[in-house]
């Protein structure tokens, strides 16, 4: 639930269902899975129109990066995670394991799933990148469907089947 004074989210049905966007200075700085739909029409920003342009093209298999400002907000330790994030390539997973060492803290296994966990810019922040050390599926906050559908479509490139949630 939005705190009192905190920016609009933007909302729109897509492939995956309902997703929420919100700015702040022209800057993303939100995505939500499975947000609720608007109950009224706000007049979306430039910023918030790329970004659901963006997420269009992503789900169709168009785009394999996104290229809009973004500030996601948390701790220094929690900012390392989400760049780490972001430096993983389209089509290929980490472990919670690689990411922990990548940013040089190799014991900070749960720590890196705390922070994926707490992504405020998810799918544009590739938390659905990270997978068990075993190669398994955990932790999404879309859901373990929606984050196997996520890296099927980079697997082979073909667009989502239309799919709600």
């Amino acid at each position: 639930m939005k705190k009192p004074g905190s920016p609009a989210l933007y909302t729109r049905q897509t492939q995956i269902g309902c997703i929420g966007l919100a700015e702040r200075d022209g800057v993303i700085i939100e995505l939500a899975l499975r947000a609720k739909p608007a109950t009224k029409s706000l007049l979306e920003p430039e910023v918030i129109r790329q970004a659901f342009a963006q997420v269009a093209e992503y789900l169709a298999g168009r785009r394999k990066s996104f290229d809009l400002p973004l500030h996601a907000e948390g701790t220094p330790f929690m900012r390392r995670v989400w760049d780490e994030l972001r430096r993983i390539p389209y089509g290929e997973t980490r472990s919670y394991k690689d990411i922990a060492a990548a940013i040089g803290r190799p014991g900070a296994m749960r720590a890196v799933g705390m922070a994926n966990n707490r992504n405020p810019i998810a799918l544009i922040i590739p938390c659905h990148r990270v997978i068990g050390a075993d190669g398994s599926l955990v932790g999404f906050g879309g859901g373990l469907d929606l984050k196997r559908r996520l890296l099927e479509l980079e697997a082979g490139g073909a667009h989502l089947p239309l799919w709600r949630a």
